[in-house]
């Protein structure tokens, strides 16, 4: 049941793929889609899909996968079920740290160098250590406080960030104000190549320590009773979710609820075993990233969204039912 559930989860991903590939100022019918991927397009096709389209989904699989993997990491470490990248201000403190470094720099937002996967990470682990440090009660982890302090962490690094943009010149800012909101627009095989050194390093992570997630999620007592060294390994594990989430961030800006909907919805199709549930969380919160996208750039047609801003439609309600279904208890 699991396995054929992460079966269908591969199947709905390549069908969302093959539907964004098509949708846009320039429709590609399905047969031309295919054609095209298989090199027998016109040479318009090729440069829309080669050129354009195909970079960019790949950016947003890569961003979905990351966001949700590092919002599953976040509820087992944390044993919340709402924590997640943006909620708990990990998104606010990485935009803060490329928002700095545009600033000090005045280099493009859409040209981003090596070092920013790197500056946004470390901008959103600075952001955890201060969450951590506002939820840690008498030297253990409080849940119950950990939604409280992302919530204000956030807020506040939200309006620095915001503070900080509006010294960018106008050109620079134009784009910072589209990037800070989630954008995919613009994003080419050059982004492609700066993400992927950073997120098969820490995929690699994330997926190593499955059965640590297993065991954390009984508790830290019951953790240690086994043989487990909890604060090194959730140490661990927090720099992985962190330089997920700060690798996202870094590429296209501010985008909300994935790391939240993805773990979530893996959850119910596959259980609560991290061997499977990373995996199914990382192929949903992709699915979810490129159904966002293909929204993005048709609802509005020549318009484009902003890919957080229609992610966020759908994950600030479901958001809700939680808080609510959380209340009951």
């Amino acid at each position: 049941m699991r396995t054929r559930n992460l079966v269908i989860l591969v199947g709905v991903l390549m069908l969302a793929t093959l539907t964004s590939l098509q949708v846009g100022s320039y429709p590609v019918g399905p047969r031309a889609a295919l054609e095209t991927l298989a090199g027998n397009g016109t040479e318009q096709q090729d440069l829309v899909l080669f050129g354009i389209r195909l970079p960019r989904l790949i950016v947003v699989i890569l961003v979905g996968l990351a966001l949700s993997l590092s919002g599953a990491i976040l509820q087992a470490v944390s044993r919340n079920a709402l924590a997640d990248p943006g909620i708990l201000g990990l998104t606010s403190g990485a935009g803060l740290a490329v928002m700095l470094q545009l600033y000090l720099t005045q280099e493009s937002i859409l040209h981003p160098t090596l070092s920013r996967p790197l500056a946004a990470s470390l901008g959103a682990f600075s952001a955890a250590i201060l969450v951590h440090l506002l939820t840690y009660k008498r030297g253990r982890l409080d849940p119950n406080r950990l939604l409280l302090a992302g919530i204000v962490i956030n807020a506040g690094l939200t309006a620095v960030t915001l503070i900080i943009s509006m010294r960018l010149d106008r050109r620079l800012y134009d784009a910072a104000v589209m990037w800070t909101s989630g954008s995919a627009s613009g994003k080419g095989w050059h982004d492609v190549l700066m993400m992927l050194p950073w997120l098969m390093l820490l995929i690699s992570m994330a997926l190593s320590q499955t059965k640590a997630l297993d065991v954390l999620d009984l508790g830290d007592e019951t953790a240690s009773s086994i043989g487990l060294q909890v604060q090194p390994r959730r140490i661990l594990l927090l720099v992985t979710a962190v330089g997920l989430a700060g690798t996202a961030v870094a590429i296209v800006g501010g985008v909300g609820f994935v790391g939240l909907l993805g773990p979530h919805i893996a959850r119910r199709l596959v259980g609560p075993r991290h061997g499977l549930l990373l995996i199914a969380a990382a192929l949903t919160g992709a699915t979810l990233m490129v159904a966002a996208d293909a929204a993005a750039r048709s609802v509005l047609a020549p318009v484009e969204l902003p890919v957080g801003v229609v992610v966020a439609l759908l994950g600030a309600p479901y958001f809700l039912y939680l808080m609510a279904t959380a209340m009951k208890r």
